[in-house]
């Protein structure tokens, strides 16, 4: 019988805080730069499918290096604070990405609006390389090394669920501003950046330092190790497991980047902050417990269930467009997958090998944001390709969100269900 570690209150404040605190500024990054950039520079879904496929790509390459870099440095409490306090100061920079600073400052460019777009995908990898390190490599090494078997799916429902109290964070946050405003997207850049930035100072004070010793071999040879067919056959179950995330994230990455558009410009929901805060709150709750569901019944009954949720909500939201289903659509859609997270994050933690999470946090990336970053997206694009467009007030055009997205994601997450068969008789 697992053994269920008691941690300390420091422990679960500072997973609580830095968890939330990293969602936040990934939830306004990964659902709203989509809506800054289509609201400020009349970006088109090619435009947005670009820069979730180059910040994908730039999240992954951060992570591979610098995870290896905390494994061989030994040190994980340096690189989440001061990661978190440049991933602030990169996140205050957006306060100047502005149509008519642009004009001024670059009065020779053709197009202020392309312009933007482009200076906004480039400043997004930036932050995104700031974030990853801080969140990507070391925040999830440091919750690593820092739980057991007794207490990792515990650990693993309270991060997964951070996301959707992030959403319900922002949305509540965004209510008070006008998003065709630019000088909304001024304060709210200002806002973020500095919370990220105190965070970041406050964990030189509260993150406990886990007791691991500095990786003994090279540094190219770490930031290879788990792409290395040695180690792959050395732990099957959990590269079986990788190749499912990539699968099960490839479905979210379809439909969430024009998930508040489709809200918004297809179904007219101007209220859908109102409508989707119970749904995200009810959602959150049953992410937080089903992490340990995880740690009592295993992988193969939460996973299955958590995905199941998954597809019930796509086939909700595929078909109905009315408040009361599309909410109830939501509610599933949302905690299938932050169920999901919770459980193939906990499967993954479980299979990492003990002294080799920072090494391994690239090979997490790679499913969990590269591939999916780079193909959902792409697939999304394909799938709104012909989409009716509206005019915009100055006579410029926007695409329309359909509701093909929530089909192409509903075929990806069916395909997830025939590797819970593998997995189970991989760890046999």
């Amino acid at each position: 019988m697992t053994v269920k570690t008691k941690k300390s209150p420091r422990f679960w404040w500072a997973l609580a805080i830095f968890s939330l605190m990293g969602q936040v500024a990934w939830v306004v990054e990964n659902m709203y730069f989509n809506v800054f950039i289509y609201k400020m520079f009349n970006a088109s879904a090619a435009d947005i499918s670009a820069m979730v496929a180059a910040s994908a790509v730039t999240a992954t390459l951060t992570t591979v290096f610098m995870g290896a870099l905390s494994d061989k440095v030994g040190k994980r409490r340096f690189f989440i604070a001061w990661g978190y306090i440049l991933w602030g100061v990169s996140i205050f920079s957006f306060v100047f990405l502005r149509e008519d600073l642009i004009g001024k400052l670059l009065p020779m460019s053709a197009s202020a609006a392309a312009t933007g777009v482009s200076l906004a995908i480039a400043l997004d990898c930036v932050m995104t390389f700031f974030g990853s390190t801080a969140n990507d490599a070391a925040f999830n090494a440091w919750l690593t090394d820092s739980t057991d078997e007794g207490n990792r799916g515990a650990a693993e429902g309270i991060n997964a669920m951070m996301p959707l109290v992030a959403i319900l964070v922002v949305f509540g946050g965004f209510m008070f501003f006008d998003l065709a405003k630019p000088e909304s997207w001024t304060a709210i850049f200002a806002i973020i950046g500095i919370l990220v930035l105190a965070i970041g100072i406050a964990g030189l004070f509260l993150i406990e330092e886990p007791k691991i010793a500095p990786a003994e071999s090279g540094y190219f040879r770490s930031i290879f190790y788990g792409f290395a067919p040695s180690t792959i056959r050395a732990n099957p179950t959990l590269y079986i497991a990788l190749a499912a995330f990539i699968v099960f994230n490839i479905a979210i990455q379809i439909f969430m980047p024009y998930l508040i558009l489709y809200y918004e410009v297809s179904l007219g929901m101007t209220d859908y902050v109102l409508v989707m805060a119970p749904a995200i709150i009810i959602a959150s709750v049953v992410t937080a417990l089903w992490g340990k569901v995880y740690d009592k019944k295993g992988f193969a009954f939460s996973g299955l269930f958590a995905v199941g949720g998954l597809i019930a909500g796509f086939c909700v939201l595929f078909f109905t467009r009315s408040t009361i289903p599309v909410f109830i659509g939501s509610l599933l859609m949302m905690s299938g997958y932050l169920c999901g997270m919770a459980v193939f994050g906990a499967l993954i933690r479980d299979n990492t090998p003990a002294g080799k999470s920072g090494m391994l946090q690239g090979v997490r990336i790679f499913s969990q944001v590269l591939i999916p970053g780079v193909v959902g997206p792409m697939i999304g694009k394909l799938v709104l390709e012909g989409a009716d467009t509206i005019v915009n007030g100055d006579g410029t055009t926007s695409f329309v969100p359909t509701a093909d997205i929530f089909l192409a994601a509903l075929i990806a997450a069916v395909l997830v269900l025939p590797f819970f068969a593998v997995i189970r008789k991989a760890k046999k």
